[in-house]
């Protein structure tokens, strides 16, 4: 059996012209999310708000599996000795979620093949979601005589409609991209081969337009699913005020006084 160091899968993480790539890269396991790549995830995207050199991102994974769900890390890990130890089984990917959730750089995903368990969320917490034309998905906890876990009952009752979420989740039925996009769950519905140049595509778009009033903009969007009314204005006017003095609104008054497109640097 091959030592842990010998291992080559993991997470791939490219940046170039302002698109940051994240590719899934654990054929062996058909992509699944080991706890050490979840954690991977978590620091990159805790780390992009900051970064300049992102301002969209890509996610991806290699062959024809997106991610069939969590995976154990390449060191195991001795068994939860007691039922209250297994309760903290899920935090690493539960970081990962988190992080991806409250990014506020505008991420899309590419998605292909397979998707089952947590590779829902990392392929619908995505703000613009790309896929092939007869992926498969299948939320496959109640297969497993399992609950939904790692934040899976906190993120996918904001994103499906209610009955179509106890529908994949109490029957456990495989459901196809196809059906998805009519359930508006879909931005793109794309031949199979399509997705990742699509996805750039978007990104290509994302990454030319007033990073930071895009990031205030899914921040106060995400909030208002939690806050009330009169703090989701707050929220609001202190967004406006704030935004008001970035560099790319200037430039957008700038452009429009002068007649010509603006040009954004996302700062």
């Amino acid at each position: 059996m091959a030592d842990a160091s010998e291992n080559t899968e993991g997470l791939r993480i490219s940046i170039a012209d302002g698109i940051a790539t994240l590719t899934l890269d654990c054929p062996s396991i058909r992509n699944g999310i080991r706890e050490d790549v979840a954690l991977e995830y978590a620091g990159f995207f805790e780390e992009a708000n900051q970064n300049p050199d992102v301002r969209a991102i890509v996610l991806t994974s290699t062959g024809k599996d997106f991610s069939i769900g969590g995976a154990p890390g390449l060191v195991p890990k001795p068994p939860a000795r007691t039922q209250m130890d297994y309760r903290f089984t899920s935090l690493p990917h539960i970081a990962m979620f988190k992080a991806i959730w409250e990014v506020e750089k505008p991420v899309v995903s590419a998605v292909n093949g397979t998707v089952a368990g947590v590779g829902w969320l990392l392929a619908l917490l995505a703000d613009l979601v790309v896929a092939a034309k007869g992926s498969r998905w299948t939320h496959v906890f109640v297969r497993q005589a399992m609950i939904p876990h790692a934040g899976d009952s906190f993120f996918l009752p904001r994103i499906i409609p209610f009955h179509r979420l106890n529908e994949i989740a109490l029957l456990g039925d495989a459901v196809t991209a196809d059906t998805l996009s009519e359930w508006g769950l879909i931005n793109r519905l794309v031949e199979p081969g399509a997705e990742l140049d699509t996805a750039m595509e978007l990104a290509r778009k994302l990454a030319d337009q007033p990073t930071r009033s895009l990031g205030l903009a899914k921040r106060h969007y995400r909030r208002s699913l939690e806050a009330d009314f009169n703090t989701m204005m707050r929220e609001e006017m202190a967004g406006q005020a704030l935004n008001s003095t970035t560099v790319d609104r200037q430039e957008a008054g700038k452009a429009r006084g002068e007649g010509r497109k603006p040009r954004f640097v996302g700062d």
